[in-house]
């Protein structure tokens, strides 16, 4: 049986502890997970029970919640984030990555955090989640994935301006980003030989030349000379042909060139199934695809869909690896 999987509680003030809350209700029989964070931030009613070790979580899940119990020094107000609290918050991520990598856990999931009150409160020197996952692991270069059942899609260039795309968008870059989507397929996924498409920078990706040049100067050309013994990638494809049924059908993820290109289809899909995996890392990580929900948080009606769909989704990819 597989190690449990760690929880990160994220920012206390975002839906974090409800949504964990909610999600224990779900899995409990069929997903053992503990929450790293503080127990007094989980609404009142959920059944809890103290652990000093990941071993202990799998039996105790069945009836409560298990806590790894980290304090934080400020009174936590939902929807108000405050950043006395940020160094708990970091030190929850961090104390996830330490027992995912000892084989504690078997996967690290991590709920919302707010960067802002991270920067005010910790100078926290990363961009989100991913780069500071990252720093940790000593990676230089790590992808997100956005899964649900539906379509596995990475876009190259992420948080960005539309206008800095092409020339962040390099030869370099987009090998980089297909290794690493290969990997992940075949170590995480389980998929022997992957099937990447690879999508146009420009509509109708470039129509020879008349909306754009890349796919003629350079991206064509990379994709042909890829190797194909052991994985097929295929494009540069028109964007807007991709991501109907029938096109997703011929390839197990879809790499895309920027941001929305990426995040529009998965979220037209399947808004609240998606998830957000991080390859490239030596652990499993994935996130619920949303944020803190400052506005609803404490309320009691935050969906825990996403949040169980990544403690599902880690629980798969730990029996695959």
């Amino acid at each position: 049986m597989n190690a449990p999987i760690a929880l990160s509680c994220g920012d206390p003030a975002g839906i974090g502890p409800e949504i964990a809350a909610k999600a224990w209700s779900d899995l409990r029989d069929s997903c053992p997970f503990f929450y790293i964070g503080d127990a007094a931030h989980l609404p009142p009613e959920t059944p809890v029970e103290h652990i000093s070790h990941p071993s202990e979580a799998t039996d105790i899940s069945a009836t409560a919640l298990p806590v790894l119990q980290l304090e934080f020094p400020a009174t936590n107000i939902p929807g108000r984030p405050d950043p006395a609290n940020a160094p708990s918050v970091i030190a929850a991520i961090e104390q996830g990555v330490t027992l995912v990598q000892s084989g504690a856990a078997s996967a690290l999931c991590t709920a919302p955090i707010h960067k802002k009150a991270l920067i005010d409160g910790a100078g926290f020197a990363y961009p989100g989640h991913t780069e500071f996952l990252a720093a940790l692991a000593g990676r230089d270069r790590v992808v997100m994935m956005l899964a649900s059942d539906q379509l596995r899609v990475v876009p190259a260039t992420i948080h960005i301006a539309l206008s800095d795309v092409p020339s962040a968008l390099t030869p370099d870059l987009l090998l980089d980003t297909i290794a690493i989507t290969v990997e992940g397929l075949r170590h995480q996924f389980g998929i022997a030989h992957p099937r990447i498409a690879i999508a146009g920078l420009n509509p109708h990706a470039g129509e020879g030349g008349k909306m754009g040049r890349e796919e003629l100067d350079w991206i064509a050309a990379l994709v042909g000379d890829l190797p194909d013994e052991s994985y097929t990638v295929t494009g540069p494809h028109p964007a807007d042909t991709m991501f109907h049924a029938a096109a997703r059908a011929r390839y197990d993820a879809a790499i895309a060139m920027y941001h929305d290109q990426a995040l529009i289809p998965i979220k037209t899909l399947d808004f609240d199934r998606g998830v957000n995996v991080t390859l490239g890392l030596p652990f499993i990580r994935t996130s619920p695809d949303h944020g803190t929900a400052l506005d609803i948080a404490g309320k009691g009606i935050a969906t825990p869909t996403s949040l169980i769909e990544a403690l599902k989704l880690a629980q798969r990819m730990a029996q695959s690896t």
